[in-house]
């Protein structure tokens, strides 16, 4: 598609966009470059290209045609004006916070968080000298407090896992601007057709590609997209963007690239030196997932709808989580947030507590037991034992992953069958 296209629908955007048939061979599915490097026309080019004076492909260290249309794709259907891809949504989050972060530097994150995410924040990033705060983002005021003069940006996810919470995102986005530093979300869960953080306010979006955008669990990948709005020399806070770069002879990214400054340093320092690379195969996975995400994601709701309602009037349940139902607190915010649907992903609480969870685990056919979400297929896990096992009890149920509840990511089956599958699975664990 041209610059000068007209403006296209969703389903027609995740099936063109950044994709142009073969020029070498006509072949109109994007072929996988299965190569390391690339022949430069002369030692002119490649000077050039080293010194980031001409775009093109160096290494696939860097750069590869197949997840430079997967790139492309992904920064058009969340409206951004570039992404990188890389190896996993965990290193995305760290691409994402390399540029803006620095030995003592802090970051402002919800409570509400994937537990790796919050394992990655509590622990991991200490290792770099950086350093997170967590915060109920339902309290303004406490995520306002939490801000200081060494914060560089705030973090939640559109729809949270695994409880399927929605964040106010224009309300937080409304904070974070008021500090000068950008939000970034994680809309790994809600997917650009249910959410697209940058019409809230959002300055960066980040995506485990591994979940709903491939959606076949096949691959692992991440990407971090740039909505191409903040200013990075608007103060002194980020100089990877706004100073001088000695690597690239005093470059300065937001001077020389505008717009696309993050997204260059993403690709010219993010993958040169962390090499967090996206692998041309998985990229080819996920653009042939992407290719039906309007179709999945609508089954993917309506099926996590019927199955919510008939939980919440099982007396075998104690609650459920999902956003989409009345009774859910984060019910008003579906139609803001996600006016699409509330997602297909959300918890239950079941009577009996752990031991009961670990016998509908084991109990059911259907439903996979596997350490994922996201995938055409219905998945179940017990996040306390699993996914959020490494969290203190608080932090486990502040995430919403208290030991008497089940996680759900419902698939594209039929759901009739997936509700009897549930059915005899609880009549064994609370028998």
């Amino acid at each position: 598609m041209s610059d000068n296209s007209p403006t296209y629908g969703f389903d027609t955007l995740q099936i063109h966009a950044g994709s142009r048939p073969d020029p070498a061979t006509g072949a109109r599915q994007t072929p996988i470059y299965q190569t390391t490097a690339y022949v430069f026309r002369d030692a002119e080019h490649a000077a050039a290209l080293f010194n980031l004076q001409e775009v093109g492909f160096i290494y696939s260290r860097l750069t590869n045609p197949t997840v430079a249309v997967l790139q492309e794709r992904i920064a058009t259907l969340e409206g951004g004006v570039g992404a990188v891809c890389c190896s996993s949504g965990h290193a995305a989050q760290i691409m994402a916070l390399f540029p803006l972060m620095a030995p003592g530097r802090n970051v402002v994150v919800s409570t509400r968080l994937y537990g790796g995410t919050v394992t990655q924040f509590s622990h991991t990033i200490k290792r770099f000298g950086w350093s997170a705060t967590f915060v109920d983002f339902d309290d303004l005021d406490a995520v306002k407090a939490a801000i200081d003069d060494d914060t560089r940006a705030v973090f939640c996810e559109s729809i949270a896992n695994p409880g399927g919470y929605i964040t106010d995102l224009d309300a937080i986005a409304k904070i974070a601007d008021g500090a000068g530093i950008p939000l970034i979300v994680d809309n790994t869960t809600a997917t650009p057709y249910l959410c697209r953080p940058f019409e809230h306010g959002a300055s960066l979006v980040v995506h485990s590609t591994t979940k709903y955008l491939t959606g076949n669990g096949t691959v692992t990948g991440g990407a971090v997209v740039d909505s191409g709005t903040f200013d990075w020399s608007a103060s002194d806070k980020f100089p990877s963007l706004s100073a001088p770069e000695p690597a690239y002879h005093g470059l300065k990214f937001q001077e020389t690239f505008g717009p696309l400054a993050y997204t260059f340093h993403g690709i010219a320092i993010g993958l040169r030196d962390l090499g967090m690379t996206m692998n041309p195969q998985a990229a080819h996975y996920t653009l042939m997932g992407i290719e039906t995400l309007s179709l999945r994601m609508e089954r993917h709701v309506k099926n996590a709808h019927t199955i919510a309602t008939w939980l919440e009037n099982d007396p075998r349940v104690e609650s459920v989580t999902y956003a989409g139902l009345k009774s859910s607190p984060y019910y008003d915010r579906v139609e803001k947030i996600c006016p699409r649907g509330a997602g297909g992903l959300f918890t239950f609480a079941i009577k009996g507590g752990y031991e009961a969870c670990v016998k509908l685990v084991d109990a059911l056919e259907i439903f996979s037991h596997v350490a994922n979400l996201g995938d055409t297929r219905s998945l179940i896990i017990h996040s306390a034992s699993t996914t959020h096992r490494q969290l203190t009890a608080e932090q486990q149920k502040a995430a919403g992953a208290a030991p008497n509840m089940v996680r759900l990511s419902i698939g594209i089956e039929d759901a009739d069958d997936l509700i009897g599958d549930l059915d005899q699975a609880l009549a064994k664990a609370t028998s």
